[in-house]
């Protein structure tokens, strides 16, 4: 019996059903579900793990915050203990009775890893499974790729697995020592504690520059003027050419001149047309910033497309590539796109053409190709809208891809009214090409009127507008992804979920992304004592150092080594200015608990933590002089909205429960919005009792009649 290992048990699910042409037992150990099935006169098991089966952690004797010297922990052997343990003793059971192992885990640095550790505890249960170990690659779960990848496996990549078992040291080694030491400089331990990384800090540092930059903004008034004309073609509003007048009185004169004409007069109409390019083929990155451009996290958009891969109807969403290989066949996916109702024209279009030339990106690798729809998902599959969002996402990228080009035409008619230069610019797509079936990139067509040159309009009213410059806008958590590509942080496979980590570490808050007090607190103490940590120059650095690992161009050991010296730096830093930097980082968590105004007394009203009874509420600062409170819930992480209820005036929070929606509430329990929210519960109570009495008598009428 050969035994083959996925990364999940849906992979695993899929594989034998592919393999085992459909006729596959299912069985389970210690409710691991295990599938056998027979192929070219060879049996097969498949077991799927959940990821990592063990983890990497230090021993026992490092556990305690208060007794151990964070410093300790940058030169402490590092151990890996089972993190699935039933997962471990199943495929320690089934590789007693194999003769031979395929590691079918996904291919990438992560999935090299999760394969070198389950082939260990195979090995550690059957030590004749050292030998010829075969690696199976693929990029989808479909038939095709599946028969091809087992037929011609390969060798499992040490130095790549060794990379990403670098990466773990790495990252360990440097969030358990700066974590503790921030936590116990700030008094911050038990669940309050204060997490740094190698990769968060400097993430959350590009976060905070763009913040502080939108605090040091200084705006700028100016002013514009416009016109309400009229014409054979309807009343329309042109601008004065000159787009900011930056002196009122300037902006008054022009509005005055043009105000005292009646008519003005067509002086130029111009019109040019503009090619738009098809996009390239979709990477992670590129995938993630269309995904949240549609309304979801980075971490949702990474979720649901590793779910739509594991079904079978995408290819692996974790890729750097940006151009189709040879090797895909592209009339095959359009002919399966064709099952799909909404995308069957614009397949069977595409399938008419003599000749498919795909765009291509700038990146190209070999281990995946770009992110393209395998399947179409059917009624029975029974996606959810969401999936349903990315599949098309996913699908109309793939046939925009292939497109023919978009064709823009802009439009612009210029204006004299009482000597003053006036215009309208509008534009629209003239030739949907690659638009047609991929919407996302399209901007809504602002038509003009159609006038000709020396045509008068009439003059119903000019006006003017006084404004001021904008700072720069905060980052969506899509801009923010390829901001972290750009300087190297992270990689495909974790940036959703550093970002997310943010998140729940209470350091970033809304959409887009804005940083909390505590977040900033954090990057103005490291900048200001040890920038070495939230500069992406190191981060980077160590990244292209395990790099050279899988190219076998440095060992993991010598890695590791150099990322305990940078450390050991940073941390000296920190230490001698331990007092400072817990300040600094204090003071913005202090001010995050600030939620508004006490309406009694004008202090600030804060959120407190019971010494006595552990339980949180919104506390007067004035206390013992006021005594105004607030009770508040006792789970979730708690953000300040600092705005107030339209109707009861007083400060709003938002409630973040790890698997539940965020909501916001108003502080005061008398508020008559909760009210009407009690009134709705009530009814809905009273409306499921009443479905479920009437449930019970139809039961027992049926009951009494088959009786």
């Amino acid at each position: 019996m050969k035994l083959i290992i996925t990364e999940k048990d849906t992979a695993a699910k899929k594989i034998a059903s592919i393999l085992g042409g459909g006729k596959v037992t299912a069985g389970s150990y210690q409710k691991v579900p295990i599938y056998t099935f027979s192929a070219d006169s060879e049996e097969f098991t498949c077991i799927g793990l959940k990821g990592h089966i063990v983890q990497l952690e230090y021993p026992e004797e490092y556990s305690d915050w208060r007794k151990v010297e964070p410093r300790e922990l940058i030169d402490a052997e590092l151990i890996k203990a089972p993190s699935a343990k039933s997962v471990v003793n199943a495929l320690k059971k089934t590789a007693k009775d194999a003769h031979g192992v395929i590691i079918a885990t996904d291919f990438d640095r992560e999935g090299e890893l999760i394969g070198l550790e389950a082939l260990e505890q195979t090995v550690e249960a059957n030590p004749a499974l050292s030998q010829g170990v075969r690696r199976a690659r693929y990029s989808a779960l479909t038939a095709e790729e599946i028969n091809r990848a087992f037929a011609d496996t390969t060798e499992l990549s040490i130095p790549l697995a060794q990379a990403g078992e670098a990466r773990q040291d790495i990252d360990l080694i440097w969030g358990a020592t700066l974590t503790r030491f921030i936590s116990l400089a700030t008094s911050r331990l038990g669940n309050q504690f204060l997490s740094v990384g190698r990769v968060q800090s400097p993430t959350l540092a590009l976060i905070v520059g763009r913040e502080l930059e939108r605090r040091a903004f200084v705006p700028v008034p100016y002013w514009q003027v416009f016109a309400e004309l009229g014409s054979s073609q309807g009343d329309f509003t042109a601008q004065h050419k000159t787009d900011r007048f930056l002196e009122q009185k300037e902006a008054e004169a022009a509005q005055a001149n043009a105000g005292a004409a009646a008519t003005g007069t067509v002086t130029a109409v111009k019109s040019t047309q503009k090619k738009l390019q098809p996009p390239a083929p979709f990477n992670t990155t590129a995938y993630t910033k269309a995904a949240t451009a549609l309304g979801m996290s980075a971490a949702r958009a990474i979720r649901l497309a590793e779910d739509l891969y594991l079904g079978g109807f995408i290819s692996y969403p974790r890729t750097d590539n940006t151009v189709y290989p040879p090797s895909l066949d592209l009339k095959e996916i359009l002919v399966e796109l064709k099952k799909s109702r909404e995308l069957e024209p614009a397949a069977s279009g595409l399938l008419g053409r003599p000749e498919l030339k795909p765009t291509r990106g700038k990146k190209q690798t070999t281990d995946h190709p770009p992110i393209y729809p395998v399947g179409v998902p059917a009624a029975g599959d029974k996606l959810d809208d969401a999936h349903w969002k990315i599949w098309f996402l996913v699908a109309r990228r793939f046939l925009a891809t292939l497109s023919e080009e978009a064709v823009s035409e802009s439009n612009r008619v210029d204006f004299d009214i009482g000597g003053e230069p006036f215009a309208v610019r509008g534009s629209r797509i003239i030739k949907d090409g690659w638009l047609g079936v991929y919407p996302y990139s399209r901007s809504r067509d602002e038509e003009v009127p159609r006038l000709e040159e020396g045509e008068e309009v009439k003059v119903n009213r000019v006006y003017g507008e006084q404004k001021e410059t904008q700072p720069p806008g905060r980052y969506g958590q899509g801009r923010l992804i390829e901001l972290m590509e750009q300087n190297g942080l992270g990689t495909k496979a974790t940036r959703h979920s550093i970002i997310q980590n943010l998140y729940d570490r209470g350091y970033i808050k809304n959409t887009p992304v804005e940083p909390t007090e505590t977040g900033i607190g954090m990057v103005e103490a490291l900048n200001t004592y040890a920038d070495r940590i939230t500069k992406p120059e190191m981060t980077a650095e160590l990244e292209e150092e395990m790099n050279s690992i899988a190219e076998q161009a440095m060992t993991k050991d010598e890695v590791v080594r150099r990322s305990r010296e940078l450390l050991h730096l940073a941390y000296s830093s920190l230490e001698e200015h331990k007092e400072e930097l817990a300040g600094i980082i204090v003071k913005g968590i202090q001010e995050d608990k600030v939620v508004g105004a006490c309406p009694k007394c004008g202090k600030q009203l804060k959120i407190i933590r019971s010494k006595k009874t552990k339980k949180r509420f919104v506390g007067c600062d004035g206390y013992p002089d006021c005594d105004t409170t607030y009770p508040l819930p006792q789970m979730g992480r708690l953000i300040p909205m600092h705005g107030e209820c339209p109707e009861c005036h007083s400060p709003k929070v938002k409630i973040i429960t790890r698997g539940r929606r965020p909501w916001e509430l108003c502080i005061d329990p008398e508020c008559p919005t909760k009210e009407e929210y009690r009134k709705k519960a009530a009814l809905k109570k009273a409306e499921k009792a009443a479905e479920a009495a009437t449930a019970t008598k139809t039961v027992k009428r049926a009951k009494k009649k088959a009786s």
